[in-house]
């Protein structure tokens, strides 16, 4: 019955027409991290939080379906006030693409443990008080087949306006840079991540391109061969000590280990 669930969210995202920009993402001759060309990644969201009487950008997010954000579940602290902001690509200014909605429901997903992160299940579903209004500026991108896995060295993109570099500012323009897949085999060897890094995981980049703090819970964004780009991965964690370390690449939630419980909520709720 859940495999069938899952096929008719996954009909239903097609229909909804995902993974497909108007806006095609510059994807030539990216190496380090440089500004991403507008909407070109129309899903890509702002996770804002309430300070004061002001809203601050604290996360990335993927638009997966008409009124479901995916984030990390690292990204939701009880009691902080969030909402998220469609069709950003300048924070220094109102563009007119924006839109903002609250959030009417925050699903962490049960097993996650902000003191235990090396345990995996960091993800967080959000669903919007109402649908955006799809245009060439906000659009969803397509969840991967149940328990698919990327061939080494496959060829992502990871979005976001996470510091430019281990303590540096924060990009007022969404950002992007290509983050070759690591297979888990090389991801979990004693000098990489070792046992830091689950199966349900999955490592991308490393040493001179990685993701940084404020880039947590934006996607890992993967062509697929039908010419679509899937979610393949929601940013967990870096190294600690700085944020593109040698052998210590970005990781990501799978999202293909998690395509049962992702469908359980979104029926669900």
């Amino acid at each position: 019955m859940l495999k069938a669930a899952v096929l008719l969210l996954l009909h239903a995202a097609y229909v909804f027409g995902c993974g497909t920009p108007a806006v095609k993402p510059d994807v030539g001759r990216v190496v380090n991290g440089e500004d991403a060309r507008p909407h070109s990644w129309p899903w890509q969201i702002s996770l804002q939080v309430k300070h004061g009487s002001r809203y601050h950008h604290t996360c990335g997010g993927t638009l997966i379906g008409p009124r479901w954000v995916l984030t990390a579940g690292h990204c939701i602290w009880p009691g902080d006030v969030y909402r998220v902001v469609l069709g950003e690509h300048d924070m220094s200014q109102q563009e007119g693409s924006e839109q903002v909605r609250d959030i009417l429901r925050i699903i962490v997903h049960p097993k996650w443990d902000i003191d235990h992160v090396a345990n995996g299940n960091d993800l967080a579903l959000l669903k919007l008080d109402k649908s955006p209004v799809l245009n060439d500026s906000v659009g969803a991108a397509c969840l991967p087949e149940a328990e698919e896995i990327l061939a080494h060295g496959t060829a992502c993109y990871i979005s976001g306006w996470g510091n430019l570099y281990t303590h540096g500012p924060m990009p007022d323009k969404l950002q992007q840079a290509l983050l070759p897949v690591v297979e888990h085999s090389v991801c979990s060897r004693s000098d990489w991540w070792g046992i830091n890094v689950k199966s349900t995981m999955i490592c991308a980049g490393g040493d001179v391109v990685a993701g940084c703090n404020g880039d947590s819970g934006g996607p890992l964004n993967c062509l697929g061969g039908d010419g679509r780009w899937y979610v393949q991965g929601v940013t967990s964690f870096v190294s600690s000590r700085v944020c593109n370390e040698a052998k210590k690449p970005t990781v990501f939630t799978r999202v293909s280990a998690f395509t049962d419980w992702l469908s359980e909520v979104m029926l669900q709720y």
